[in-house]
């Protein structure tokens, strides 16, 4: 565990973290308890969170941890990389049932999102981005059919990802999480009333491109986020991230945003109960 950053000025929410994979220890992850996750978070500001299950597994664990834990709502879907990899595996047949799963644990009250669900083509080629699609299709209706944000992953597929939404019919709130795009979708993404969400990318060297976007983004659209345990923020880069880092990303988004501390931690935080729902 890396050193903790000095504690915000006033408290934000995580809205997009992965503490499931860290508790199993996954991708070489040294295990760690999510109390001790959580606890951490909340000695530097960081005193929500937004825990996404992102396959069936972690979706069923990310439901049963926040129903005993007041400050940890959740999303769940088949991510966009998991539902090609079901369809290879096990046809329709397995992919459908792993729909019926998402769709019953969606309707639990801790569950504020559908998602992170979209499209990733860096990991997907070929006729298995049609099922990709169809899956994020299918998860745009869900959060339809529930009233619930909408949680979008888009990797190398920005004109796809809007191109689907706006042929589906967007939900009522969609956020795009760990937004990757530029200045130009930014702005397309804010006449919709999409929120973006920045992850610890925003605060590597060689990301002008991506400051300039956060930069446009309207006040009440703009949010922050870890994806724990990846995209650790500058100067941990490269190592293992979590909630408890967090800080560091507040502080790149006011500095460039022109803001104080203590103000842009303020909007983050409202901004996340609009996009969520308070809790």
């Amino acid at each position: 565990m890396l050193a903790p950053p000095p504690a915000l000025a006033a408290p934000v929410i995580d809205t997009h973290c992965h503490v499931d994979m860290q508790e199993r220890g996954r991708d070489g992850l040294e295990p760690k308890d999510p109390d001790e996750l959580i606890a951490l978070a909340a000695s530097v500001g960081v005193t929500k969170l937004v825990q996404i299950g992102c396959d069936v597994a972690s979706a069923r664990w990310s439901v049963e941890m926040a129903q005993t834990r007041p400050d940890v709502i959740v999303g769940v879907a088949l991510h966009p990389n998991e539902a090609p990899r079901l369809f290879e595996s096990g046809g329709q047949p397995e992919l459908d049932a792993a729909y019926r799963v998402i769709e019953e644990l969606a309707t639990d009250p801790v569950v504020r999102a559908v998602g992170e669900t979209g499209l990733d083509y860096f990991r997907t080629e070929g006729a298995l981005r049609e099922v990709q699609q169809a899956s994020f299709r299918w998860h745009i209706d869900l959060a339809r059919t529930l009233d619930k944000t909408l949680v979008i992953h888009d990797r190398d597929a920005h004109d796809d990802v809007m191109g689907v939404l706006t042929d589906q019919g967007a939900p009522n709130t969609v956020v795009f999480h760990c937004f990757s795009g530029d200045a130009a979708m930014a702005q397309a993404c804010a006449e919709r009333g999409w929120y973006m969400s920045f992850a610890g990318v925003v605060t590597f060297k060689n990301n002008d491109a991506l400051r300039e976007a956060l930069a446009i983004v309207p006040d009440n659209l703009v949010l922050v986020e870890t994806d724990s345990p990846y995209l650790t923020p500058v100067p941990h880069r490269g190592k293992p991230n979590g909630s408890y880092l967090m800080p560091l990303t507040v502080r790149c988004i006011a500095e460039v945003r022109g803001m104080d501390e203590a103000a842009a931690a303020t909007l983050l935080w409202d901004n996340a109960q609009r996009a969520f729902g308070e809790w």
